[in-house]
């Protein structure tokens, strides 16, 4: 690749894992700590290279900085936690109701102490919030993997946050502008999706965490000491 090579894929990568770290932030309930880091995130994105993501970012922050607290807490509640067509936890997409989501939650949590992250209490692994954290600070070829493999998901959050007509689906999109373009089977697993729905099983789901390699939900991801 050479030295310009090398720095030119180093910048890239900077500036993935910045724009992981800023959606990560505005992906997540809009509480006092929330808005204490908005200008933290509009900051880190505004010194990104002029991009789709850069300004896909920016332009949510000036919304969510322009929006009566009160106001965007129950916007969000309404985006996210009234439709489970617009989860944000992935593993929905892939696995529905169904007892393998819990094997898909318990595969998250072990890719995460592979890389040797410590997660702790609140949210489940596959919050797209913990996953992006965790591919801006913690493994990032293995967080940019993560996020491919749920793509669809991705993909089909995009749509159904565009037809509701939220700013949140900017944040949205600024991610899956860092991830390489989809291939025809995805596009395929976008329409199926669309068309059907998520996996169901009138059983319902195994409990996460029946099973011997039991993650925790999460609030924050940290590096273990070494």
């Amino acid at each position: 690749m050479g030295w310009l090579g090398a720095g030119r894929a180093a910048r890239r990568a900077h500036a993935r894992a910045v724009t992981h770290q800023a959606a990560s932030v505005l992906l997540g309930y809009p509480d006092a700590l929330f808005f204490e880091r908005l200008p933290l995130a509009a900051r880190a994105a505004a010194e990104l290279p002029k991009s789709q993501s850069r300004t896909l970012l920016l332009e949510f922050c000036e919304h969510a900085s322009s929006t009566p607290e009160l106001e965007l807490a129950e916007h969000y509640v309404d985006v996210f936690d009234l439709k489970r067509r617009r989860a944000l936890h992935m593993t929905y997409y892939t696995d529905g109701d169904t007892r393998r989501r819990g094997h898909a939650l318990a595969e998250i949590k072990r890719v995460y102490t592979e890389a040797g992250w410590r997660v702790e209490a609140r949210e489940l692994p596959d919050h797209l919030a913990v996953m992006l954290e965790f591919a801006a600070r913690g493994d990032m070829d293995t967080g940019q993997e993560l996020l491919v493999d749920f793509r669809s998901g991705l993909d089909l959050l995009s749509q159904s946050l565009e037809e509701h007509g939220t700013p949140y689906a900017r944040v949205v999109d600024a991610v899956r502008y860092t991830l390489p373009p989809p291939r025809r089977a995805d596009e395929e697993r976008v329409r199926r999706l669309a068309q059907e729905g998520p996996p169901a099983e009138d059983v319902g789901m195994e409990p996460y965490g029946a099973r011997p390699r039991v993650p925790l939900p999460l609030t924050d991801v940290t590096r273990k000491p070494q």
